[in-house]
């Protein structure tokens, strides 16, 4: 008996409780009509981040995310090429495993990998929480970072080419040049001496 009126008691309270707040404005969010906006540097989904300018995803497949993830949530395919650079080929993250630590985000140099503000992620088959490269871009596409890079400068402008020097004026031997005697044209003889000129030479 004591125990029936102890809990009757308790009821009422309750509803008195419940009946200060009757027909006032509701205090919680109403999901899913309203949706609460998560901060910045919450820890939601794992998205991939894509350049502002190219469109390009930033990660350099260096591995380092796969490395930091305590549960083995990421997993990367990145062979060396000719070059030895690596390609991505496979880049997953398995929401179903991730424990949300951002140490993945920690972990990258190249503004590649984030936790955005999404939450909205829950389905009804657990192979749709592995997200492959392609929806993990897309996901990521709208969401805004702080790119902090080291983007490489610019070429150095190439110099521009001296004018050639000009050719010097042309000789007139170069513009008319003498014209050699012909072939069949004999050298012409020289002149035999005069009188004159053998007494002159008998005086001295």
């Amino acid at each position: 008996m004591m125990k029936l009126l102890k809990d009757i008691k308790n009821l009422v309270l309750g509803l008195g409780i419940t009946g200060k707040h009757l027909g006032r404005h509701a205090i919680t969010i109403q999901y899913p009509e309203e949706k609460w906006t998560m901060p910045e540097r919450s820890r939601g989904i794992v998205v991939l981040l894509s350049d502002k300018e190219t469109g390009e995803l930033n990660c350099t497949a260096c591995m380092l995310c796969m490395r930091a993830c305590p549960t083995g949530a990421i997993v990367i395919d990145a062979p060396r090429d000719e070059n030895k650079k690596r390609q991505l080929k496979k880049f997953e993250v398995n929401h179903g495993i991730c424990c949300f630590c951002g140490l993945c985000e920690e972990a990258c140099n190249f503004c590649a990998i984030k936790m955005a503000t999404k939450y909205e992620f829950s389905t009804t088959d657990k192979a749709d929480l592995t997200w492959d490269i392609n929806k993990l871009q897309e996901m990521g596409r709208d969401v805004d970072y702080v790119d902090t890079r080291r983007k490489k400068a610019a070429p150095a402008p190439k110099p521009t080419p001296k004018p050639e020097a000009t050719p010097k004026a042309e000789t007139d031997e170069t513009v008319n040049p003498k014209t050699p005697p012909p072939e069949n044209e004999a050298p012409a003889k020289p002149e035999p001496p005069t009188g004159n000129e053998g007494n002159q030479e008998n005086k001295e």
